[in-house]
């Protein structure tokens, strides 16, 4: 990623400006872009949506859900901040679906760039529903907004890209009749956390670890993103989409790319982003039998008593939709053959917990035989991603005694701890590097469609048979014993989903 130079002048249009993304997350990212200086100084804010309303009362509404967001943390407002952002905020009334909202845009972005001079460069942002990707990216170049002739012209594209592989190539098709792929980002907030952008420091930023960084030192990778909530208030979204859409060929494939990629000749966006595509096509194709599908029963979560997901509202009362995944995947390269990478995903279990845990091969016991130990515990280097992040490398280590006795401990690093960090709800990186044109968290074309294809016939498959015994864990557990075999088969287990200072 680059330095954090100023981003240059620009305006930045939000399709959606009265959407739950846009108040939860764009505007408190802008206002905390705006706290570290990397809000650029000459800027205009464009909102559009069809509502009826005026630029104050945008503005206005904005402000209050701010105050909400960053009262969670005890914050209040600072006015200075704010009036830089809300200074620069203009709202426009049209329907997406209409050419004459566009030649509106185009007038109006004309009329801010001549008053500010921002210099022709325009960041669209699509804060909208995905059945309005197509529309908007196909208007946009219809008339003639998406040219980079006088001034950057980018495209923010937010998730889900595609709900299968067809999809998927149907939007990339689409888009690219109108852009060229280096003005698309598509943004996955989980390439935002600080400890999965480390993920590359750590590994290649060290002598220590990338010699061991193989097949001849590591047994296998486990990466778990739980979460102790359900679906909330979106069932409807959930029925249509699972978690295997929603989480797989996205957040932890990304994460997989970023530990199994071989290192890029620089950390240029492309070096990089060509290395995690020519590892999404070393991953051996998925069979049904690598892959667990559960969904949780009534239960309770951390002394709550929850329903089950068949009662949660908007969800069909013998839906057999999943809420949890595990899969077993198979790098078919020289760094990563016979090294099993097990994924798992779930709502409502115990506890929230994202890691990456990198165990490495067991030592000899021939040293050991003739001691008291009766097994050794095998080396982790645990990556946490939420909450908490940091970094633990577990190892054995004497106990104290005149017994030659070993026991598991571990070293600690704590972000928190080491670096003051700026308040953040995950999208500041991400959007500043869409304003400075650095595309190395962001996903291209290739990419996307090798994550759907790598999960394509397991949708299918899925199709064609019913789930048996759903639901099959109930909440607050640490998910299906189904899961649970699909290691044990391996001669391997799961680790606890626990929080960062237990084993």
């Amino acid at each position: 990623m680059l330095s954090h130079k100023p981003p240059p002048p620009c305006a930045i249009v939000i399709f959606g400006a009265n959407g739950d993304l846009t108040k939860r997350l764009v505007v408190p990212a802008l206002y905390n872009l705006a706290r570290t200086g990397l809000l650029p100084k000459q800027l205009a804010l464009v909102g559009v949506d069809h509502n009826k309303k005026t630029s104050e009362e945008w503005a206005g509404q904005l402000k209050d859900f701010l105050g909400t967001v960053l009262a969670k943390n005890s914050e209040e407002i600072d006015e200075g901040l704010w009036g830089q952002v809300s200074r620069s905020m203009t709202f426009l009334s049209g329907d997406f679906e209409k050419p004459e909202t566009y030649s509106q845009l185009k007038d109006l972005l004309a009329e801010l760039d001549g008053k500010q001079g921002l210099g022709g460069n325009v960041l669209f942002y699509m804060a909208v529903a995905d059945r309005f990707f197509p529309t908007i990216a196909g208007k946009l170049g219809e008339a003639g907004l998406m040219k980079d002739d006088k001034g950057f012209r980018r495209l923010i594209v937010e998730k889900p890209f595609g709900h299968d592989l067809a999809s998927a190539k149907s939007l990339n098709a689409c888009l690219l009749k109108y852009l060229k792929e280096e003005q698309i980002y598509r943004i996955d907030h989980f390439l935002g956390k600080e400890t999965v952008q480390n993920i590359m420091a750590l590994r290649f930023g060290n002598g220590l670890f990338e010699p061991i960084w193989n097949r001849d030192r590591i047994d296998h990778v486990q990466i778990t993103v739980a979460e102790s909530i359900g679906v909330e208030t979106r069932g409807k979204f959930y029925e249509a989409t699972g978690a295997l859409r929603d989480m797989i060929p996205n957040h932890l494939f990304q994460l997989v790319a970023m530990v199994a990629m071989e290192p890029p000749v620089s950390f240029q966006a492309e070096d990089i982003r060509a290395k995690k595509a020519e590892m999404f096509r070393a991953i051996q194709p998925l069979a049904l039998t690598d892959v667990v599908r559960g969904q949780y029963d009534a239960g309770m979560v951390q002394g709550e008593q929850v329903p089950a997901y068949r009662r949660e509202p908007n969800v069909a009362p013998e839906s057999n939709i999943e809420t949890y995944v595990a899969m077993r995947l198979k790098i078919d390269n020289w760094r990563w053959a016979g090294v099993p990478f097990y994924l798992r995903t779930g709502k409502r279990l115990n506890i929230r917990s994202s890691e990456i845990a990198i165990r490495f091969k067991q030592a000899p016991y021939a040293l050991f035989r003739d001691t008291p130990v009766d097994e050794l515990d095998a080396d982790w280097l645990i990556l946490r991603i939420q909450p908490d992040e940091g970094i633990r490398l577990r190892f054995n280590a004497k106990r104290p005694g005149p017994s030659m006795m070993l026991e598991s401990v571990s070293m600690r690093f704590n972000y928190k701890d080491y670096f003051q960090q700026a308040p953040a709800v995950g999208y500041e990186t991400l959007i500043y590097d869409c304003l400075i044109g650095d595309a190395t968290l962001f996903q291209r074309a290739d990419q996307v469609e090798a994550a759907w294809g790598l999960v394509e016939p397991v949708l299918q498959g899925w199709q064609s048979t019913n789930p048996r015994h759903f639901p099959n864990y109930a909440a607050g557990s640490e998910g299906p014993i189904a899961a649970n075999d699909l290691l044990a088969k391996d001669g391997r287990s799961w680790r606890a989903i626990r929080i960062l200072g237990g084993k």
